[in-house]
């Protein structure tokens, strides 16, 4: 199955580890509230989470991580605490980018960059070039993304490509913003939310759900095992029966 293949047209191969996992990383401003900081002290140590939780993708065996880091959506949130996200994003590209590329990680950033600042777009831009031949994890940044807005941005290139062409599966999903990557196994929100909330609406069309109400900050190795041990417990069908799966499994050998 290739990167852009849809799990509804081609069934993909699975093993015991997810090959692509996607987080929705909630709770930094609960973490700071229940120890009476400020909201910014959870977003800072929900940095930290993220180090911790890409090294332990990458020494899983885990091929790509997708972390939701802001929505089209979090633009609402007070204009104090979305101007603290954005340095804080620049800061972590200052910071991570070298650190990434050192241990031989691909990053890549999707989503909407045109209400960004221009030096926050020149650093995304350095380190996706940096990284770009890196073979280990894929750690991709959704930032100002929404599910909606790449669906659309899909359907709108297909039709800019090939006018009057019917829009089919294959050549939407080329066409979305992780056509590079796998559609994600395992999904994952903390914070105890149970909801997607306008994220990879598209690709998690099979994947399996994981709902933890670990807060993002206190999400580590240990935690992601618990995800990844839900993940091999799940039966992934893909629209057969349990019978058609067990029918498919290698057969022991008698005598």
């Amino acid at each position: 199955m290739s990167a852009f293949e849809s799990t509804t047209t081609a069934i993909p191969e699975t093993g015991e580890v997810p090959r692509h996992v996607a987080i929705i990383m909630d709770g930094n401003g609960r973490w700071a509230k229940k120890r009476f900081l400020p909201r910014v002290a959870g977003h800072r140590r929900g940095v930290e989470a993220v180090r911790e939780v890409v090294k332990a993708c990458a020494a899983r065996g885990v091929e790509c991580l997708t972390l939701f880091a802001f929505s089209s959506e979090n633009w609402r949130r007070p204009s104090e605490e979305v101007t603290f996200l954005m340095q804080l994003f620049l800061k972590a590209l200052e910071q991570e980018v070298d650190k990434l590329h050192r241990n031989g990680i691909r990053f890549r950033v999707i989503g909407d960059l045109s209400p960004f600042d221009p030096v926050i777009v020149e650093h995304i831009r350095r380190g996706e070039a940096l990284t770009a031949a890196n073979p280990g994890l894929t750690l991709t940044v959704a930032a100002n993304y929404g599910g909606r807005w790449d669906i659309l941005q899909a359907a709108n290139r297909c039709r800019e490509e090939s006018p009057g062409e019917p829009i089919t599966e294959e050549r939407l999903a080329s066409r979305l913003a992780l056509d590079y990557a796998p559609e994600p196994d395992l999904f994952i929100r903390t914070g105890g939310e149970e909801r997607i909330s306008n994220f990879l609406l598209w690709q998690l069309a099979y994947t399996e759900l994981y709902f933890t109400p670990v807060l993002w900050p206190d999400f580590g190795a240990a935690a992601l095992d618990e995800a990844i041990a839900s993940y091999r417990s799940r039966e992934r069908r893909f629209g057969r029966t349990s019978e058609q799966l067990q029918a498919a499994l290698p057969q022991p050998r008698v005598g």
